[in-house]
């Protein structure tokens, strides 16, 4: 074990956040081939049980503090016996020392189920398109186990080594709370449709599977994204949207890019600070800088209300954010309709520690 310590503390003494940690560790391992896949698997673990738990010990002891994290995250199970044998360190769990500012929680979900979230990976949700029977049986003759979280979604163990058995066009890759968004679209033919935000087009992709006879518009800022998004939507045999790469929190840009157009409903999926998502991506709760906050809800009041001048009356605004903090949910949805005189028809807090998902907040406006 001595070169695995030494290694897990370089990793630790070395990153700093500025990389997804899958990618750092992805790096590190390329420049020490030496390592091999029990040694990577080992050094996995120890690290994001370590961004999972940390700060929730007191100890000084680096050694210490990633075994205790290990137990806390239960997966002490990949160290070797004699390390076992020897007996771990028995020390006490404080989780509220995880995230010590005073931001406040949506409601919906204490901090608690929060913080406790954090000390497992959620698990691999897909979202069945079509041929739900065949998809069942090749799990079920490959002794895939998987659970329904409801009609169309199934609960998978993390990385489970689907994309080599199921046809591309059956399923999507989507959390269990991001496909519980849709429940709020009720989309109706021929209604016309923007996604101003649309990344990859996860919504976009739902939206169109649920009535592919809506007229689409997406917009991101990013043109690799909007090419993914395409490849995607030729993926799913959707016809492709239209779509301008533009950012929508420039006004100029935005009416540059639509116009006069004009929409029945407006998926606004604003970037945030992702803190639903965190189990899945520990390193961001380790690292947050509480003064990130104020930047992600200027950013989203600002793009929701320039978004908002496009909607026909009557029309509906959904936003959407991966976040369960207050000041990007509750908060933001207050100024926007002081704003723009919008109606809050429903918000909820989709609250998926229990089923070992993400969480997200949905707030239905009218116009």
């Amino acid at each position: 074990m001595r070169y695995i310590w030494q290694h897990i503390k370089t990793i630790i003494e070395t990153y700093t956040g500025s990389l997804p940690l899958a990618h750092f560790l992805k790096n590190y391992y390329k420049l020490h081939p030496i390592l091999g896949s029990r040694d990577r698997k080992i050094l996995g673990a120890m690290a994001y049980s370590y961004y999972r738990a940390a700060k929730g010990f007191t100890t000084n002891s680096v050694e210490e503090k990633i075994l205790a994290c290990m137990q806390a995250c239960r997966s002490e199970n990949l160290l070797p016996p004699a390390l076992l044998a020897s007996g771990l360190p028995q020390l006490d769990f404080f989780p509220d020392n995880l995230f010590q500012t005073n931001t406040a929680i949506s409601e919906g979900i204490t901090k608690s189920e929060w913080l406790h979230s954090m000390c497992s990976q959620p698990n691999l949700f897909i979202r069945i398109r079509k041929d739900k029977k065949k998809v069942t049986d090749i799990l079920d003759n490959h002794n895939i186990p998987y659970t329904f979280a409801s009609s169309t979604c199934l609960s998978l163990p993390n990385g489970a080594k689907i994309d080599a058995l199921l046809e591309p066009d059956t399923y999507v890759v989507q959390d269990a709370s991001s496909q519980q968004t849709g429940n709020y679209f009720q989309p109706k033919k021929n209604e016309m449709w923007y996604d101003c935000c649309s990344g990859a087009g996860g919504k976009s992709l739902l939206l169109k599977d649920l009535e592919p006879g809506v007229r689409l518009t997406v917009t991101d800022r990013r043109e690799t994204i909007i090419y993914n998004l395409h490849q995607r939507f030729r993926l799913y045999h959707h016809h492709l949207p239209v779509a301008n790469v533009t950012d929508v929190a420039n006004k100029a840009l935005l009416e540059k890019a639509l116009g006069a157009k004009k929409f029945d409903n407006i998926i606004c999926d604003a970037p945030c600070s992702g803190s639903g998502t965190w189990a899945r991506t520990p390193e961001q709760l380790y690292f947050f800088d509480p003064k990130t906050l104020n930047e992600f809800s200027s950013l989203q009041k600002t793009i929701a209300i320039n978004v908002s001048h496009y909607l026909k009356p009557g029309g509906r605004m959904l936003y959407i954010t991966c976040s369960v903090f207050r000041e990007e949910n509750e908060n933001v949805v207050a100024e926007i309709i002081k704003q723009t005189g919008l109606h809050l028809n429903r918000s909820r807090l989709i609250n998926g520690t229990s089923i070992h998902a993400d969480s997200m907040f949905i707030a239905e406006m009218q116009k």
